[in-house]
């Protein structure tokens, strides 16, 4: 079983979002083999704490505009690392010094990658 479209159509618009605020390394996985509870996991990275709230901001607000509410958000108080679930797709927008310490990419390497949009893998995206 692979994700769903609806799935895929929130990581390509929670990516744009994220490349709007000039988030680096975007990358998005697949995990639903893997995962009863989600279907996505799309990781972003900001290169400080004020960067990482603009582009959970970002985010928010271009999935709201769509119809997506969050049904968690944690982490934010410190603004390094803060995880948004909205179910289907859950983003990861991490501070860059926790992407390359907690390294998710290594843990969720075996699933397929989600092709992300031509405008995310530019210059600012991965």
């Amino acid at each position: 079983m692979a994700a769903t479209e609806h799935a895929v159509e929130l990581v390509h618009a929670a990516a744009l979002a994220a490349a709007d605020k000039l988030a680096t390394d975007l990358l998005a996985f697949d995990v639903s083999e893997q995962l009863a509870i989600t279907d996505a996991f799309l990781l972003v990275s900001g290169a400080n704490d004020r960067q990482v709230k603009a582009i959970v901001d970002e985010v928010e607000d271009k999935l709201r505009e769509i119809g997506a509410k969050p049904i968690r958000r944690e982490g934010e108080r410190d603004g390094r690392w803060v995880l948004i679930d909205y179910g289907e797709i859950v983003v990861h927008v991490q501070h860059s010094e926790e992407r390359q310490f907690y390294a998710l990419e290594r843990l969720w390497r075996d699933c397929p990658i989600i092709e992300l949009p031509a405008e995310v893998r530019g210059p600012r995206g991965a």
